[in-house]
């Protein structure tokens, strides 16, 4: 019970991310570069006091700093999302990560693409047709949205090849200092004024120091504390109320401005139902021996 309360409290901090996403005032690119410098200064710190090993073999820190230049887009995108629209258009339009998902893992694992994908993949994109459809002033924000899913699903991917040979804590701290070059080395080719000079104000360093340290560095090692005792199953099911504690969180504190029409919250429960038919589907092929456990594949972790 301990452990399922702690995951559902990580869910919830996971869907006030947005919420800071929208509170901090600075434009997106700096946001992410504080994010992701504080939350590495934080895993690194947390690597100390636990006396953990920093090495990683060379391959694998190359393609791990580049998944964090993968993730630094996927936040500028999903941030530029609430900014150009509003936390609920945001957390709709990245839920649609799982069809690009989908159709990824086939090619990344060499494995067939299943009829059932194909299905709920069509489920997803009905609720992006109902969102456009009534939403078309906030078609910006929504296409951001679904970029971020896109980029998403890239390195879930790609981190699910590298979670086989290497520690978790390892990979989200290069991945994170990955992202910290990747945006450092933007501004200084595109633009030098919008480095980060840690001129913040007050308010925004409270939001943006809880994002990193709370929302991230935290969230992140807990939720691997979390996966010590529950099944993948639980931890998958709870993980896609996500969106739903997000939208929910952003109705309490926003109010009117997050408020939408029907034809959005109709768009949204038809891809929340694709991401919870996805998990059960899977987990009754596993238990049929239908599909492969990749996680039962990870070789000596370095």
């Amino acid at each position: 019970m301990k452990n399922l309360l702690l995951l559902h409290l990580v869910v919830l901090i996971f869907g006030f991310t947005a919420i800071l996403g929208k509170l901090i005032t600075i434009p997106s690119e700096q946001l992410v570069w504080y994010r992701m410098f504080f939350a590495t200064c934080s895993l690194a710190l947390y690597l100390l006091l636990m006396k953990k090993s920093f090495k990683m073999k060379r391959e694998g820190l190359l393609k791990t700093i580049g998944v964090g230049f993968i993730i630094a887009a996927h936040w500028i995108f999903f941030f530029e999302a609430i900014k150009q629209s509003n936390v609920s258009i945001a957390l709709a339009a990245t839920a649609t990560g799982s069809l690009f998902t989908a159709l990824l893992e086939p090619v990344f694992f060499k494995r067939k693409l299943h009829f059932y994908e194909l299905l709920l993949g069509s489920i997803v994109i009905l609720g992006l047709y109902f969102i456009f459809q009534f939403e078309t002033e906030n078609s910006i924000g929504i296409w951001l949205g679904v970029i971020a899913a896109f980029l998403a699903s890239i390195f879930t991917v790609m981190n699910g090849q590298l979670i086989k040979k290497y520690d978790s804590t390892r990979i989200s701290l290069y991945e994170l200092g990955g992202g910290v070059i990747a945006i450092s080395i933007y501004f200084l080719l595109f633009s030098p004024d919008a480095l980060p000079s840690f001129q913040l104000s007050a308010s925004d360093w409270i939001w943006m120091l809880t994002l990193a340290i709370v929302c991230t560095a935290f969230a992140f090692v807990a939720s691997v504390k979390v996966m010590e005792e529950l099944t993948p199953f639980t931890v998958s099911l709870s993980i896609n109320l996500e969106p739903v504690y997000g939208i929910l969180l952003a109705l309490l504190i926003f109010g009117e401005s997050e408020k939408m029409s029907e034809g959005f919250y109709v768009g949204t429960s038809l891809i929340l139902c694709s991401l919870f038919l996805n998990v059960w589907i899977k987990r009754r092929l596993k238990k049929k021996g239908y599909l492969i456990n990749f996680s039962s594949l990870k070789d000596n972790r370095n």
